[in-house]
């Protein structure tokens, strides 16, 4: 029984002391793959590098995707844009690259320019229609804009991808779902208070549903320290890849599956939405 976590950022700063043992972890736990999304140009070639670093086989071997992160649009330039392309067209013939992403909008985060947001994402999913690729979507109090975004690109065509942490309404979960895309789930669907998350994860169709971790971002419950215990020294807990097993164990309770039968499919439906996996899934 394996998992594929579809969103982990090994080259993030927090997994730099430890990183060898932590993914050597996961891989004890199970999970054969991760995908690595880039947020900025500045480290797309870190997460090329980290996606090479163990051999593909049936039992391991990471993914990546490259894209701008809505969050990192005050500092990128215009210039990246053609850089973006430039990149895919060199790596297009990368078994690894599956994805443009992290890309999308977020209405969360006080400051940033939502038009700025919204030309260079829409840039980029012009780039994602030109290379044929699946995208990845940083979904955040932005999920009727992205939809309009899809559609005003890719006009009646479908689209691959994941909708990441996915945490809409049920009627917006069904437009993603009608053009193509998966939504993904994890850390957030542990918590109890977490309702709407718990009830679109327990309802939608078992096929519209990835697994992923976020790491080291969006910790699950038995990580998560309260502010006030993080006031008085205690760190938060991080998380990993190694913790998706115990956050698919909340999602099989949740719709009455074997993790057997979530295992497969999941990893069933993160083929579909990136189907380059598929060579490696097999």
């Amino acid at each position: 029984m394996l998992w594929l976590d579809t969103h982990c950022h090994w080259d993030a700063a927090e997994f730099e002391p430890d990183r060898v043992a932590l993914r050597a972890a996961a891989r004890s736990a199970g999970v054969a793959h991760c995908v690595i999304p880039a947020v900025a140009r500045h480290n797309w070639a870190r997460v090329r590098a980290l996606a090479h670093e163990a051999p593909l086989s049936d039992a391991a071997g990471d993914f990546y995707a490259l894209g701008i992160h809505p969050l990192y649009t005050p500092q990128a330039d215009e210039a990246d844009l053609p850089a973006l392309q430039q990149a895919l067209r060199e790596q297009r013939d990368d078994p690894r690259l599956v994805a443009l992403g992290e890309i999308g909008l977020d209405g969360f985060v006080p400051g940033l320019d939502w038009a700025r947001q919204t030309w260079f994402y829409r840039e980029q999913l012009k780039l994602a229609r030109e290379f044929e690729l699946p995208v990845i979507l940083h979904v955040r109090r932005s999920a009727d804009a992205l939809l309009a975004g899809l559609r005003a690109i890719g006009g009646r065509s479908a689209w691959r991808g994941i909708a990441h942490a996915f945490n809409g309404s049920a009627q917006q979960a069904q437009r993603f779902l009608e053009l193509g895309f998966k939504l993904g789930f994890g850390g957030s669907l542990t918590y109890e208070r977490a309702t709407q998350i718990r009830r679109l994860a327990r309802d939608l169709p078992l096929t519209a549903l990835v697994l992923e971790t976020d790491a080291p971002d969006i910790p699950p419950q038995w990580l998560y320290r309260p502010a006030q215990e993080r006031a008085t020294g205690v760190p938060q807990g991080r998380n990993s890849p190694a913790e998706l097993p115990r956050i698919a164990a909340c999602l099989a309770e949740l719709r009455g599956l074997s993790l057997p039968e979530l295992a497969q499919a999941t990893s069933d439906n993160a083929v579909s939405a990136l189907p380059k996996l598929a060579a490696w899934m097999a």
